[in-house]
């Protein structure tokens, strides 16, 4: 099972990188969690920028998306909201219009800041939009607060009722993962 990750924080020691990494170390054996490395190459949405080839950064943003069984998003907040840079990337893959890379896809929203509010309402728009793109959205969260004080060499050490959530979600995001990969099958036609 493959879970693409995306961080939504384009810092070099980011919170939510850093979660995203805890999330890895809490997956099942025969899951994986794979993280796209690239947002900040994704160019400005613009329709008139909409041709055939895409940027390449948005050609393999897509990509990875097809190829997960999941989607993974770790979103700080910025301003009550999603981040610019991670919307516009969303964008992108939303298009062409009707071809949303997501469309059909399990994915999971969980989030990191270092206020008191975990990024809650990051969490909320980004759900909103990936189920306007299309996607099968998990609609459990999981504010992580004041999360640089759980920060210890690189990594976010999340306090036990964190974990259990995060196990949660991973595990709701793995089945219907599952399930989607059972619906498919069934969707093959018979070989004759």
């Amino acid at each position: 099972m493959r879970v693409l990750g995306i961080s939504g924080s384009l810092r070099r020691d980011s919170l939510n990188s850093a979660l995203l990494r805890a999330a890895a170390e809490r997956l099942p054996a025969g899951a994986q969690l794979v993280t796209f490395e690239r947002l900040a190459a994704v160019p400005p949405y613009s329709e008139d920028a909409e041709r055939d080839p895409a940027p390449e950064a948005v050609a393999e943003l897509r990509q990875a998306i097809r190829a997960a069984d999941a989607v993974l998003i770790a979103t700080p907040e910025y301003n009550h909201s999603l981040p610019g840079q991670l919307k516009n990337a969303l964008d992108w893959t939303s298009r062409p219009a009707g071809q949303s890379a997501l469309n059909g896809k399990p994915a999971a929203v969980i989030g990191a800041s270092k206020s008191m509010f975990g990024a809650v309402w990051a969490q909320a728009e980004l759900r909103k939009v990936l189920g306007a793109m299309g996607g099968r959205v998990i609609e459990a969260e999981l504010p992580v607060a004041q999360a640089h004080e759980l920060l210890s060499d690189g990594r976010l050490r999340l306090p036990a009722e964190l974990g259990r959530d995060l196990d949660g979600i991973l595990a709701e995001l793995l089945d219907a993962a599952e399930q989607e990969r059972s619906a498919a099958a069934e969707r093959l036609p018979l070989a004759a």
